[in-house]
């Protein structure tokens, strides 16, 4: 989601990749909460770190304590910055469709903020 919402705000202007820890399958969760805003990411496909093939990044932003300790180590002997921005994770999340999706759009908002707030200056507009 942070990536899909980097892209949408900064227009292009940022180069931007997406990885996680574990690669996986689509959310459906994750698709639904970012549609609501007009987002679609049905076609993303987790990757892992490991499914990056070019290090040339600036900065690394990370959501959990297990990327930020992968991102550090990544990033040793490269100028890249790495920031740990600590988020829920959503897919801990319990209980009936919209009490999930609850928990999606809290860390769909959070990040939306933040990401706003952070690159704001880099001409990143609002949705």
């Amino acid at each position: 989601m942070a990536a899909a919402l980097l892209r949408h705000l900064a227009d292009r202007r940022i180069y931007v990749e997406s990885a996680g820890v574990r690669p996986g399958e689509p959310d459906p969760f994750a698709i639904a909460a970012m549609d609501e805003i007009g987002i679609d990411i049905s076609d993303h496909v987790p990757r892992g770190w490991d499914d990056l093939h070019d290090l040339s990044f600036d900065r690394i932003i990370t959501l959990s304590p297990e990327a930020q300790h992968k991102a550090l180590a990544l990033a040793q002997g490269y100028a890249i910055e790495v920031d740990y921005w600590p988020a829920p994770d959503p897919t801990l999340a319990t209980g009936a469709r919209e009490q999930i999706l609850v928990a999606y759009r809290d860390v769909r908002d959070r990040l939306f903020a933040k990401i706003k707030a952070e690159f704001a200056p880099l001409g990143a507009g609002g949705v």
